[in-house]
C-alpha cells in the first residue's frame, strides 16, 4: 500500500527517506513540492533526479480527504464535507477577511466531550482524523481556492476549531502544526496559527513543551456548576486546574494571552452578575475574551442571547480592563457558524441513538 506523505512533519519524511537510503536534503525538496507548491504529482517534481520520482510514484501517495459537497455562504465564507472513509465525513470552513483568510480545521470525525450547546457534540464520535486528514484540509483549502495574484496562497490564519477536540488527538494534531509551522511547508506563524481546548489539562501541557501555539479556551461559564454541565469534561478538570494550566501555557505561548471563548446562552450564562464572576475567576491569568453569539442546530435546548444582554455583559468585562470582542457570526446561512459543524459521523458512542430513545 502506498505511503500517504501527508502524514509526515519534516522530521518524520526525513527518517522515511533514510530508509531507502535518501539523503535529508531529498525529504526538504519533497516537503516544499507538497506543501509550498501544493503539488501532488511526483512526477511533476523536476528538481528531484529520477530515479527518486519512479521509486516515489511505486511507493508513495499524496492523498487528502475528497470533497463530497461544497457551500457558499452569501458573505463569502466556503464550507466543505469532506469524506474520510467507513461512512465519516467531516467540516472545513474557510472565512475570507480583508487582509486574511482564516480555515477552521476539524481534528475528529465528531466528539467525545459532549457540550450541552454545540451540534458536533450531539452527533458522537467515531475517531481521530489522520495527520494527513488534518493537515490535508489546509492542503485541499489552498489548492481548491488558488493563489492570489501576488502568488500568495489564499490560507494566511488557521484555528483548529472544527470538528472534535484537537487535544485528545495530540500527535496527530502536532505533526499537523509542526507542518503549518514548517518553512519548508507553510510557513505559518505561531501567533497565526490557533488550537482550541475545550480544558484537557495535560495535554495543555505537552503542547506547551512541544509545539507552542496560540491557544484558545472554551470557558463558556464563569463558576464550576455551570460548567459541568455546559462543558462536562470540567469535572475531570475542573477551574482552578484549568486556569492553573492557563497561567503555565503562558511561559512559552507566542502571544502574551490566553484567548476565552464564551459562547452567549439566554438565560445560562449572561448575566451581569456571570460577567463579575468571570473577571474574579481569570484575575491571574492575562486574557482577552471573544464572546460567541450562539448558533441554534436541530433540538438545541438554548436560545441565543439578545443584543442588549450582550452589550451589558461585554461592557462588564471591559470596565475591569479586559480585552472583549463580539464575534461576528459568519456561514450561519450554510451551517459554518461556530457550534454548527456536523458533518456525517458513524456513531461509537452510541449518543445519538440513545437520544432519539429517549424522545421517543
Amino acid at each position: 500500500m502506498a505511503e500517504n506523505l501527508l502524514n509526515f512533519d519534516a522530521q518524520q519524511l526525513t527518517a522515511w527517506f533514510a530508509e531507502r537510503g535518501e539523503k535529508p536534503f531529498r525529504a526538504r525538496q519533497v516537503l516544499r513540492w507538497i506543501h509550498k507548491m501544493g503539488e501532488p504529482d511526483f512526477a511533476a517534481m523536476t528538481d528531484i533526479a529520477a530515479s527518486l520520482r519512479e521509486k516515489l510514484l511505486a511507493e508513495a501517495c499524496v492523498d487528502s480527504p475528497a470533497v463530497m459537497r461544497e457551500e457558499l455562504s452569501d458573505d463569502g465564507t466556503r464550507k466543505w464535507l469532506l469524506n474520510v472513509g467507513t461512512g465519516n465525513a467531516v467540516e472545513t470552513v474557510f472565512i475570507p477577511e480583508a487582509g486574511r483568510g482564516t480555515l477552521c480545521i476539524s481534528s475528529q470525525a465528531g466528539c467525545a466531550l459532549d457540550c450541552a450547546f454545540c451540534s458536533t457534540g450531539k452527533q458522537g464520535f467515531n475517531r481521530n482524523l489522520s495527520a494527513a486528514e488534518i493537515i490535508g484540509q489546509l492542503w485541499w483549502a489552498n489548492r481548491r481556492i488558488g493563489r492570489d495574484a501576488d502568488g500568495n496562497w489564499p490560507v494566511s490564519n488557521v484555528v483548529m476549531m472544527g470538528m472534535g477536540e484537537p487535544l485528545l488527538n495530540f500527535d496527530n494534531t502536532v505533526t499537523a502544526l509542526r507542518l503549518m509551522l514548517d518553512d519548508h511547508a507553510y510557513g505559518l506563524s505561531r501567533r497565526r496559527v490557533t488550537v482550541s481546548t475545550s480544558g484537557i489539562v495535560p495535554a495543555m501541557d505537552r503542547l506547551r513543551d512541544e509545539c507552542p501555539v496560540a491557544l484558545a479556551v472554551s470557558l463558556h461559564a464563569p463558576n464550576d456548576e455551570l460548567r459541568n454541565v455546559l462543558v462536562p469534561v470540567n469535572q475531570k478538570y475542573p477551574l482552578r486546574q484549568l486556569m492553573s494550566a492557563c497561567q503555565r501555557y503562558l511561559e512559552r505561548a507566542p502571544r502574551d494571552f490566553i484567548t476565552f471563548e464564551y459562547v452567549m446562552l439566554e438565560g445560562v450564562n449572561d448575566s451581569v452578575q456571570q460577567a463579575r464572576e468571570l473577571i474574579a475567576l481569570v484575575r491571574d491569568v492575562p486574557c482577552k475574551f471573544n464572546l460567541i453569539p450562539f448558533n441554534p442546530f436541530p433540538q438545541a435546548p438554548y436560545r441565543r442571547s439578545g443584543a442588549e444582554n450582550v452589550r451589558r455583559f461585554r461592557d462588564v468585562l471591559m470596565q475591569a480592563d479586559l480585552v472583549t470582542t463580539v464575534r461576528k457570526t459568519r456561514g450561519d446561512d450554510i451551517a459554518a457558524a461556530c457550534g454548527q459543524l456536523a458533518g456525517q459521523v458513524q456513531d461509537k458512542t452510541k449518543r445519538t441513538h440513545r437520544l432519539i430513545e429517549v424522545r421517543s
